[in-house]
């Protein structure tokens, strides 16, 4: 069988999003390189816009976990918007391996605002609006093994799989510590989840059930 052109992208192109899809099976020649690349650049234009990320933070972050081969996925509200009709919102929650979780926190204060929570990190610049949290509850740990390259918002990352953001989202509804309007959009997206995929009902607790709209 004959092999795949050889890619001319440079180190700067042939970024993560490119070392996703390979990791999928797919084989990449230049002009398809080439798409991603421009379809990738879409997608984070329509970040900036939409988070105000003058800072680019979201680039810096993506590319950083990429350079140091960091085991992630993206949960919560964005990684809902990779199963179904997509809502903007502010925030990114991230899942790192938990093996790497001290070398993530190392990387991320030198280069962004990093608060330490008991369950999270809170990772801020100014002049960025984005909002990214990466969780460190243990109950997370398996989800990056799991996870998929997922369109979210046109952009490709590593997304939990379904069952996974299903739970997370479970998760974070019954957690009586966080804010009630926080948990009120965590059941719309398990509402928004089980009206797509509604073979999911059986994993959701009946008093979540009963709390949906």
């Amino acid at each position: 069988m004959e092999s795949a052109p050889r890619s001319s992208c440079t180190p700067s192109r042939c970024d993560h999003t490119v070392a996703l899809t390979q990791r999928a099976g797919l084989r990449l020649g230049d002009g398809i390189v080439r798409r991603i690349v421009e379809g990738k650049m879409r997608a984070i234009t329509f970040w900036k816009v939409i988070t105000v990320d003058r800072a680019n933070l979201l680039e810096r972050l993506t590319a950083l976990l990429a350079e140091y081969g960091i085991r992630y996925c993206v949960i919560g509200g964005q990684a809902v918007n990779a199963y179904v009709e997509p809502l903007v919102s502010l925030d990114l929650d991230l899942v790192a391996a938990v093996d790497q979780l001290d070398q993530v926190e190392s990387l991320l204060r030198r280069s962004f605002q990093v608060k330490s929570f008991p369950h999270s990190l809170n990772v801020s610049l100014a002049d960025s609006d984005l909002r990214v949290q990466i969780q460190t509850d243990p109950r997370y740990a398996p989800f990056p093994a799991r996870a998929m390259p997922q369109s979210v918002l046109g952009l490709v990352l590593p997304v939990a799989r379904l069952e996974d953001v299903l739970q997370g989202k479970v998760w974070a509804a019954q957690d009586p510590t966080r804010r009630a309007s926080k948990r009120q959009k965590d059941l719309a997206d398990i509402a928004r989840l089980l009206e797509a995929y509604p073979t999911l009902h059986e994993q959701v607790p009946p008093e979540i059930l009963t709390r949906l709209i």
